[in-house]
């Protein structure tokens, strides 16, 4: 299959979004999906923040420059990336966090049900969240569910309090029926919590018309918010006069500076709030946000199943490449923005990939990860990578020492 792959690049709708970036020379990021890259306009506000805004105003900061109303605006940014309507997303804390928050809340809002349903493969720090609640109610409370992904509709009865699912799967990829399991969850009187951590940015969302009950999304992946960007919550409207979190922290007091011994949560989403949140990263974040101020998120995910697509068509004209297996959908329609392949020699393809100037990342066991970020990506470097893959593949260039010492972070 031949490409013109100089006329995909000229007539891409996303191609002036690539200079929003700073992007190293030499390198092909395809690791996106795991720390998205830096927006120049974040590292603009995140100097404006640190040598003006601290460094002249000092704690007046806080009120001069709407510091403290961050959490709320900046989930307001993110919410029509996720098909919501404004006063639904708080930004604070990790995912790991606001996931033990919403499970605790929403089992709570469930007397008499006390299983958690999730599936095997799921992002490994969820089911965790799961087992500490459950060691620390018993399991009485709390009871994690785990089951194949083909045996979830069969484990949805009445005695389920919670659904958590992550809407894309980390590993492989394979994107859930939100729709329809959201529905069949909540006709069995199933509250439902979402994880986007693969999805915002990356294919639309629609979690309003979709019903769903809450969800949590991260800020450093598609997002591009920086390492350790604060995460976010979703809890929809409907829900706001029965939310009790768990964590209730003076930030999400109904009124914080009244320095009151007893907790009174605040309306809506804002008590989800807990410490006092870190307003370097939520600036960068909140920066980092602006670049899809103009972006369809339609066009963003044309361009991702573009961009992978032609991966895959290209990976087949080498047949040095033939034995990295495709353990993500085939089917574009069924499958984020990303492509995993399995390999006895996974990891080191991965750091022989990285030393060549092309950056994927690994998962264990024997998964090379590839992310996908229509903003920045080009169809040429797609090109350029499957290349550089195929020379690593061709001439076993993985097999060198240097390309095996494993690593803290893969």
């Amino acid at each position: 299959m031949t490409h013109n792959i100089e006329q995909l690049d000229r007539l891409d709708p996303l191609a002036a979004c690539r200079e929003q970036f700073a992007l190293p020379e030499n390198t092909i990021y395809l690791d996106g999906n795991s720390l998205g890259a830096l927006p120049k306009a974040s590292a603009a506000r995140v100097h404006e923040v640190v040598s003006h805004q601290w460094g002249n105003d000092l704690i007046s900061a806080w009120n001069k420059h709407s510091w403290i109303e961050l959490p709320l605006t900046v989930g307001d940014k993110i919410a029509p990336l996720l098909g919501a309507a404004a006063g639904q997303v708080v930004v604070t804390d990790s995912i790991s966090i606001n996931l033990y928050k919403l499970l605790v809340t929403a089992l709570n809002m469930q007397p008499g049900r006390n299983t958690v349903v999730s599936e095997q493969g799921n992002f490994p720090t969820d089911l965790y969240m799961v087992q500490g609640i459950e060691a620390l109610l018993g399991s009485q409370r709390c009871e994690l569910n785990s089951v194949p992904t083909e045996e979830l509709d069969d484990a949805l009865d009445e005695n389920v309090a919670v659904l958590m699912l992550t809407h894309v799967n980390f590993r492989s990829g394979r994107i859930h029926d939100m729709q329809r399991l959201t529905r069949l969850a909540q006709d069995k009187g199933i509250l439902v919590i979402w994880d986007l951590a693969h999805s915002t940015g990356a294919v639309p969302l629609n979690l309003d018309a979709c019903n769903v009950d809450f969800a949590v999304g991260c800020g450093y992946k598609y997002l591009n918010g920086g390492p350790g960007a604060p995460a976010f919550i979703y809890a929809a409207a409907r829900h706001h006069a029965q939310i009790k979190q768990p964590l209730s922290g003076w930030m999400g007091h109904a009124n914080p500076f009244a320095f009151s011994d007893n907790y009174e949560p605040a309306a809506g989403v804002r008590q989800f709030l807990t410490g006092t949140p870190s307003i370097i990263a939520m600036a960068a974040l909140d920066a980092a946000l602006d670049v899809f101020a103009d972006v369809d998120m339609q066009a963003v995910r044309n361009k991702s199943i573009e961009l992978t697509e032609l991966f895959l068509s290209l990976k087949k004209d080498h047949a040095c490449l033939f034995d990295l297996t495709l353990q993500s959908p085939a089917d574009p329609a069924v499958r984020g923005s990303q492509l995993s392949f399995s390999h006895p020699d996974a990891y080191a393809i991965c750091q022989a990939l990285i030393g060549h100037g092309v950056i994927p990342d690994f998962r264990a066991p024997d998964i090379v990860r590839f992310g996908f970020t229509p903003l920045y990506l080009r169809y040429s470097d797609i090109a350029q990578a499957i290349d550089i893959l195929a020379t690593i593949m061709d001439h076993a260039l993985y097999r060198d020492s240097k390309y095996n010492q494993r690593a803290t972070v893969t």
